[in-house]
């Protein structure tokens, strides 16, 4: 987990790959599909049926996203936390590219309105490192990590997948000797 634009779902995939796990993405869960993407918000009891059917049909799974405010109990399962960040303009220049990317392929008369979306989108995710506990932020993914009863491996800076990658395994693999000592 981390502020959008710190790689969570990057590593996801890549950990997914390595692992030879499903990964869900909870934007997947939080988001009916559109395009452009993320405008029609999935209705809470179908998201966590959803949520529980899929990740409760594997024993291993990679779980990105933030889903702190989720109380459907699948996700009590989780065995390692990993807690993405990232200096807020790294993390805005990630989100404006990714943002220029969907404008351009969009079709010319969809552009004004993901103009607009696009703009408070952003503002948004730039109150993330400065937020309180009512949103989405550093400050409220801080709390959420105080109550887990499981390990949280904390990645910060700029690193590459494949770093952020053998960073996850390594904590895997040290979780897995202590319980077997």
């Amino acid at each position: 987990m981390g502020g959008s634009g710190s790689g969570t779902t990057t590593l996801g995939r890549a950990l997914s790959g390595r692992l030879r796990v499903p990964h869900f993405d909870s934007d997947d869960y939080y988001w009916i599909p559109t395009m452009p993407p993320y405008r029609i918000k999935r209705d809470k009891a179908i998201r966590d049926a959803r949520i529980a059917e899929d990740i409760c049909t594997f024993d291993d799974w990679v779980w990105t996203g933030s889903s702190v405010s989720w109380n459907h109990g699948a996700l009590d399962r989780i065995s390692l936390c990993v807690f993405l960040t990232l200096p807020a303009d790294i993390r805005l220049a990630r989100l404006r590219s990714r943002e220029k990317q969907r404008r351009a392929a969009l079709p010319t008369e969809a552009r004004a309105n993901f103009e607009k979306e696009s703009a408070e989108f952003l503002a948004w995710a730039a109150r993330y490192d400065h937020g309180g506990n009512e949103v989405r932020s550093l400050a409220l993914h801080e709390h959420w990590i105080a109550t887990l009863d499981c390990p949280v491996l904390r990645i910060d800076g700029d690193r590459t997948t494949e770093q952020r990658v053998n960073a996850v395994l390594g904590a895997i693999e040290r979780s897995v000797n202590e319980i077997e000592r």
